[in-house]
């Protein structure tokens, strides 16, 4: 057995000399810890914020991702533990949560959580009613109709007396403008509460709805049955007519005959019903470089009447006064074959476009305005076109 060695005894002078030691030890550790800043307490700048997550201070839940202090981890995993909580303690949980965030008008969070809930198996189906009614009032107020109308029905399927679904559903079916059924469930209500004067109110405005939609589903058949006709009968007269077009598909295609330029952009080429055509019409100034805008010149129009309405206030740019309907030749162009050609004026704007050499660019006819003799109607004339290679 190992001798115990004798404890040394210290005399007076080396015990005064090891307190004085220890008294040099701590106060050199007092001076360190004042020089050191303390950097495991709240800051003086953001205590509040700091304190505020602290699970016994705080004032509301975290948001989904946002770090948690260990306590508060712990207090989650105590909540939230499967093994230390049964399923229906578990569902009861989420749906206090749901419940919490329902009364903060987080109804994201009141959806999820009410999910969570019903992941666990309980058999009461009452219970989980509340919890398909609960998750439909938190989409609901997300503006989800369709899914809310889904879990109020899944509600009803449940617990078949549960009123408060029942109006859910309604509501849901009169947002998604589902008449029949929303009328089939307030007469349900009725027939249960006939003192319920919001689902009187609900049955009321939603046959109105129906009935204007009805209405409205009639009108908009008949404008697209007249449009479908007028588009016909425009059709069947320049077919009449053999109207050439520079696009393929000018007469298959409403876009290839609505004019690109802005003033005439909503004058297409129209067709009475008399088969009269009315024409958006171009007239260009070669010599100023600006044009004149018609956007329904009727076909039975003569291009000497139609020249004199033209110039019946003069040009603001002809300070000279030649202008008028009587000194001027017009012209138009078939870029096909690369060719300008003068225009009869004695002649209507059917017979011109009747030419075989006229062809229409974009719906609209083109035509060019020159004084008679002038420079600028001989360089018109004699300018070189390039013909364009289009075969029909």
């Amino acid at each position: 057995m190992e001798e115990k060695q004798p404890k040394k005894v210290l005399s007076e002078q080396e015990r005064l000399e090891l307190a004085a030691q220890l008294d040099k030890d701590l106060d050199a550790f007092i001076s360190s810890l004042e020089k050191k800043r303390y950097t495991e307490g709240w800051p003086e700048d953001r205590w509040e914020e700091e304190m505020a997550k602290h699970p016994f201070f705080m004032q509301k839940s975290p948001e989904p991702g946002e770090e948690l202090s260990p306590l508060m981890e712990g207090l989650q995993q105590l909540k939230y533990d499967p093994q230390e909580n049964t399923e229906q303690e578990l569902a009861d949980t989420y749906k206090e949560d749901g419940k919490f965030y329902m009364q903060h008008r987080k109804f994201r969070m009141a959806v999820l959580s009410y999910t969570e809930a019903l992941r666990y198996k309980v058999g009461d189906a009452a219970y989980k009613a509340i919890l398909y009614n609960n998750r439909s009032a938190a989409n609901y107020m997300l503006k989800n109709y369709r899914t809310s109308l889904q879990d109020a029905q899944k509600a009803l399927e449940l617990n078949p007396d549960y009123d408060k679904a029942r109006w859910r559903a309604a509501q849901c079916a009169s947002a998604l403008d589902r008449f029949e059924l929303c009328v089939e469930l307030c007469d349900t209500i009725l027939q249960r509460d006939p003192t319920n004067t919001a689902a009187v109110e609900m049955r009321k405005a939603c046959l109105a709805k129906k009935a204007a939609q009805q209405r409205d589903s009639r009108k908009e058949a008949r404008q697209e049955r007249e449009k479908q006709e007028r588009w016909d009968r425009l059709v069947t007269e320049l077919k009449k007519r053999m109207v050439k077009f520079e696009e393929r598909k000018a007469l298959d295609d409403e876009r290839y005959l609505r004019p690109r330029l802005a003033p005439l952009e909503d004058f297409m080429v129209s067709c009475d019903e008399n088969g009269v055509l009315s024409w958006p019409v171009v007239f260009c100034y070669p010599e100023f470089q600006t044009t004149d805008f018609q956007q329904q010149l009727l076909e039975t129009t003569t291009m000497q009447d139609a020249l004199e309405q033209l110039f019946e206030e003069p040009l603001e740019c002809d300070k000279a006064g030649l202008y008028r309907a009587k000194k001027v030749n017009v012209y138009y162009e078939n870029r096909i074959l690369g060719l300008a050609y003068l225009v009869d004026k004695s002649k209507t704007i059917r017979e011109i476009v009747a030419e075989r050499t006229f062809v229409a660019f974009q719906g609209t006819l083109t035509f060019y305005i020159l004084v008679k003799g002038s420079k600028q109607e001989e360089s018109f004339i004699t300018q070189t076109r390039i013909p364009l290679k289009i075969e029909y």
